[in-house]
């Protein structure tokens, strides 16, 4: 029987034909000799032709100008191409091969194809009907989802929802749980149930049975070794292969509470060691020098109960520093600097004065900037120079040379060099004024020697006083004598 190629016979096939053209899915009818009798439009877009004769005439001219593979580039034996298997008289459904053109062009697409052969009243074969869809942005889009869930660093599984079995696993939740995924993967969900002491177990299950988001909340998982780890999960509704599935993410919580346990030993000591120091410390908020702690030493040097001390200024609780101290403290611990070895004192309830040495470095409690005092009672020490010193003036009103000499002695037992940061506060002409006070010059012989005022000669000693942390001109020649100054002198 001859058959025109694109003649209809009979108005059902040539309405099925006008049907067939306007439908998205690729439709091409052959003959049971292997000719092509036509094709719609989507069929030929999917094989990037322009006209039916792109295509080929027959499946011969088709195989010459098209290579079908299976999914990952593998050959398929002739005999099991859509057009053979159609050719033997068999029908199929979801066949998946990668298509591409013979003629170098830049074309590969996945299309899944379904065979259907339609007999005539004897049976026998009437006409071939090869139908196919293109599947290639569903397959790119699986592969990428493949992809980004393998190399998630954080730990995720997969569980199908129809059959309540988890399909995917990646190494994140494999490294976390201690099991190999082929130990997960088919298991059901009962025996490795990641939801068992979910804080919020009931809501959780009933938005996994409706396919809906599982909040994040902490529970526990099974480990390989039969223990339980704690995590924070999270659950997102998605679809796999067209089957419903929920995501399971997870943050392992136990480093965080390892880091957190030795946070709380290492403020536990800290705390410790700050309530037992001998020396008096105290903790300001840096903004406004509120005191938030202050340990045993502290209250019991100015007198005052730890209840009458936190919560007040630091400078109201028994600490005397003015307020250029503090300004100059506050900018050197913002600037990650620390205080070390300032004077300062305490004054008690009872005017008794302890004269320290102030160390400050800053801290943050509670994502607060805070600032850490520690004084040193140098009280004896300063009453030992003080008695030397008036001693010293004694001799120094008839013999000045003696006490040069014992000033230099004394200055090379106790401090033999400067430190850089104590000498570059100063100017140039406040060392002046320094050499010139240790050698025991007076303001006026000062003022006449550098050809300045007295005024000005007592502003340069003021401001020399306040930078070296001395109020007294004999304090002064002690601490310049120590750093060298004047020891040229005649």
């Amino acid at each position: 029987m001859t058959r025109e190629p694109h003649a209809a016979q009979g108005v059902g096939r040539r309405q099925l034909q006008q049907i067939m053209a306007h439908l998205s899915e690729g439709v091409i009818l052959l003959d049971p000799d292997g000719a092509i009798l036509w094709a719609n439009r989507a069929a030929l877009d999917m094989h990037g032709c322009a006209t039916q004769q792109d295509l080929g005439e027959s499946t011969a001219q088709y195989a010459e100008r098209f290579l079908l593979r299976e999914s990952g580039g593998r050959a398929i034996p002739p005999s099991r191409s859509p057009f053979a298997r159609l050719a033997s008289g068999e029908s199929f459904a979801s066949l998946v091969l990668e298509l591409t053109q013979r003629d170098g062009q830049e074309m590969v697409r996945t299309l899944e194809f379904r065979g259907l052969v339609l007999l005539d009243e004897a049976d026998q074969a009437e006409l071939l009907v090869l139908f196919a869809i293109d599947t290639t942005e569903k397959v790119d889009s699986d592969e990428l989802f493949d992809r980004f869930f393998s190399t998630k660093p954080s730990p995720a599984a997969i569980l199908r929802l129809d059959d309540s079995r988890y399909i995917r696993v990646n190494e994140g939740f494999c490294e976390m749980t201690g099991f190999a995924s082929e130990d997960i993967l088919g298991r059901p969900f009962h025996e490795i149930d990641v939801l068992h002491d979910a804080q919020r177990r009931e809501q959780a299950l009933r938005a996994l049975a409706t396919h809906s988001a599982i909040r994040p909340q902490e529970t526990c998982v099974r480990t390989s070794d039969g223990d339980r780890k704690s995590v924070m999960v999270a659950g997102q509704p998605i679809v796999v292969t067209g089957r419903p599935c929920m995501l399971f993410t997870f943050i392992d919580l136990e480093a965080r509470r390892r880091a957190e346990q030795s946070l709380r030993q290492s403020e536990e000591r800290f705390a410790k060691a700050f309530r037992m120091a001998p020396v008096p410390m105290a903790v300001c908020v840096q903004s406004n020098w509120c005191v938030i702690e202050a340990n045993g030493a502290f209250a019991t040097a100015v007198g005052r109960p730890r209840g009458e001390i936190v919560g007040r200024s630091i400078t109201s609780s028994g600490l005397y520093l003015d307020r250029a101290t503090l300004r100059d403290i506050n900018l050197a611990l913002d600037a990650g600097q620390m205080i070390r070895n300032r004077d300062v004192q305490l004054r008690a309830l009872d005017n008794v004065v302890i004269d320290g040495l102030l160390s400050a470095e800053s801290v943050t409690l509670q994502d607060e900037a805070c600032a850490l005092f520690v004084i040193q009672d140098i009280t004896e020490r300063k009453r030992g120079e003080a008695e030397l010193i008036s001693a010293m003036e004694a001799v120094m009103k008839d013999a000045s040379w003696f006490s040069r000499t014992v000033m230099e002695k004394l200055a090379q037992v106790r401090r033999p060099q400067a430190t850089a940061s104590e000498m570059d506060a100063l100017t140039a002409r406040e060392r002046e004024v320094l050499e010139l006070i240790c050698s025991g010059h007076g303001d006026a012989a000062i003022a006449e020697r550098l050809g300045l005022s007295r005024n000005t000669v007592r502003n340069h000693v003021a401001t020399l006083y306040g930078k070296i942390g001395v109020n007294r001109r004999s304090t002064a020649v002690i601490w310049g004598r120590e750093r060298g100054f004047g020891a040229s002198a005649e």
